[in-house]
């Protein structure tokens, strides 16, 4: 499965194994070696994202970010904003989503949707994070009256839409745009976004007050964080155990050693920055107060 932004992605056998491992049913695929080609840089890094491994994602995307293709280097900063929000850094994302909007804006030729969606979205997430919720609703309308994002994009603006929902306390507003985001991710074949999903949907119902629907989240909830550890998605499997944690009281112990097991790797594998940016982040957990 290809990514869509973007011109095609070609047919080499590693540019597909890096296709399915980005969006595509092999998440833990180890990256052993640096590819050869850009795009196929791009796509490592996702992965290594995807896998908690930031230093390494770092790497690949700062050598990107200066590239010639203004839609490869907004991909290559939006990635990397991505991964610096996931570790709390909400400012440092900002500033690299700013700079993949400054690069579609100067392109000399049509950026597609899928690209513009991307920075806008990021952008909406980076103001969400700093509890600006209408300039987070205003992005998010601006990336609704593109054309067609793709699946990928389609399934984001769903994660942002239920969070942005959740930031201002509307549970119930949030549950149909993570339905949507499950729903899309079941028919597009990527296990990282249909994972990340059933988060996204588990902490949407988790905050609500009917019985059933806490008794659903606890499933969502314990099943994506089984599937993210079997394969090895860190980012994804403390989120998961926090709020189960919450969810159980009487596993809390559990579950939180969990999530510091999780965090801990993760901040490991993290560059200098990232671990900067998590240790002074109140969006990320005191490991001590974790582990007790």
């Amino acid at each position: 499965m290809s990514e869509s932004a973007g011109e095609p992605l070609g047919t080499a056998p590693a540019m597909d194994a890096l296709s399915e491992a980005a969006f595509g049913d092999r998440p833990d695929l180890a990256v052993t070696a640096v590819p050869a080609d850009p795009r196929s840089r791009w796509l490592a890094a996702v992965v290594l994202g995807g896998q908690g491994r930031y230093a390494a994602a770092a790497t690949l995307l700062d050598g990107l970010r200066g590239a010639a293709d203004p839609v490869l280097a907004a991909l290559a900063a939006s990635t990397l904003a991505s991964h610096r929000r996931q570790l709390g850094g909400h400012g440092a994302a900002r500033l690299l989503d700013a700079a993949a909007l400054h690069r579609l804006a100067a392109a000399p030729a049509a950026v597609p949707a899928q690209a513009w969606s991307d920075v806008l979205l990021g952008l909406a997430a980076d103001a969400l994070g700093h509890g600006r919720f209408t300039e987070a609703d205003r992005l998010l309308s601006r990336a609704r009256a593109l054309g067609d994002p793709g699946w990928r994009g389609a399934i984001r603006l769903a994660w942002v839409s239920a969070e942005v929902a959740l930031g201002r306390g509307r549970p119930g507003a949030a549950v149909p745009h993570a339905e949507t985001a499950a729903g899309l991710a079941g028919a597009a074949g990527s296990v990282r976004h249909r994972i990340k999903s059933a988060l996204v949907l588990g902490a949407a119902l988790a905050t609500r007050s009917d019985p059933g629907d806490r008794k659903r989240a606890n499933g969502l909830l314990a099943d994506a964080r089984l599937a993210a550890t079997d394969l090895g998605l860190l980012p994804l499997v403390w989120p998961c155990a926090l709020l189960l944690a919450g969810l159980e009281p009487s596993a809390a112990v559990v579950h939180r050693r969990h999530a510091a097991d999780a965090l801990h790797t993760v901040l490991r594998r993290a560059d200098p920055i990232g671990r900067r940016l998590a240790a002074s982040s109140p969006w990320v957990p005191d490991l001590c107060a974790l582990t007790g």
